[in-house]
């Protein structure tokens, strides 16, 4: 696996049976039971088409809605020792919302919060007894229902740059002039374009990253947006490359995007 890539994602929900019918119908998945942990936490995992997952979701409880956790999608990202960068990432002003843990079968993470205060997981992943070299396919470049592409809004860009490719081995190549937004900063891990960091816009609501979902046809996936009780934040864009991206939130308050081509 390699150090640096992002290797799960996961969405907390408040309501996981209202999130498997519309992550279905907007981008096909299928959320299925995985496991009920000892303390009753309930979490399944998202399965694509092709027999692979694209994730897991997370129901949240009501302790942890009264203990101020909110629906939002988070990402994993692969380091060698989960300890060790734990210690360094609180050492810059840094923070931890779950200290590390160690999941048979799993791997050991932790989540933690840039020190801009953007919260994301640090893991170490423990490969199946059966396939030891096995690697996440959780994000590509151009499938759907995959993320495609992970965004990084920051109140302060550069240092965000400086941040996560210092810890996480990203390099920082190329940048799109957005005007008075300023640079999209493209980012890459092991030469792969993997996203982009900018900063935060007045009205931006929030920053924090964003995972572009792939999908077949954004048409077919806003207007499953739409009917299945999301909000859809302005209309698809085009974007370099000829195909279209799409920002939406879901019923129960999860900030997602959407990318794909366009056929009509």
């Amino acid at each position: 696996m390699t150090a640096g890539s992002f290797i799960w994602y996961e969405l907390m929900t408040s309501d996981i049976d209202a999130a498997t019918a519309f992550y279905g119908e907007v981008v096909g998945w299928k959320i299925t039971p995985g496991m009920v942990t000892d303390a009753g936490v309930d979490y399944r995992m998202i399965g694509r088409d092709d027999g692979g997952h694209a994730g897991g979701a997370l129901a949240l409880s009501a302790e942890m809605l009264a203990n101020g956790a909110r629906p939002g999608w988070l990402g994993y990202i692969c380091v060698p020792d989960v300890d060790e960068k734990v210690d360094q990432i609180v050492a810059e002003g840094g923070a931890v919302h779950m200290p590390a843990i160690t999941m048979d079968g799993v791997g050991r993470m932790a989540m933690v919060a840039d020190p801009q205060g953007v919260p994301f997981y640090v893991m170490t992943p423990q490969p199946p007894a059966d396939a030891p070299d096995a690697v996440s396919d959780v994000f590509t470049v151009d499938r759907p229902q995959t993320v495609r592409w992970n965004e990084l809004v920051a109140t302060d860009d550069l240092a965000a740059v400086d941040f996560y490719t210092r810890h996480f081995g990203w390099t920082q190549d190329g940048a799109m002039p957005m005007g008075e937004l300023g640079d999209y900063r493209f980012i890459q891990c092991d030469s792969l374009a993997i996203g982009a960091i900018m900063k935060k816009a007045d009205f931006m609501p929030r920053a924090g990253w964003t995972f572009y979902i792939g999908v077949p046809d954004i048409d077919a996936a806003v207007a499953a947006v739409k009917s299945g009780g999301g909000q859809l934040l302005g209309e698809p864009m085009e974007i370099p490359g000829g195909e279209f991206s799409a920002h939406a939130i879901d019923p129960q308050g999860a900030f997602f995007g959407l990318v794909g081509p366009r056929f009509a």
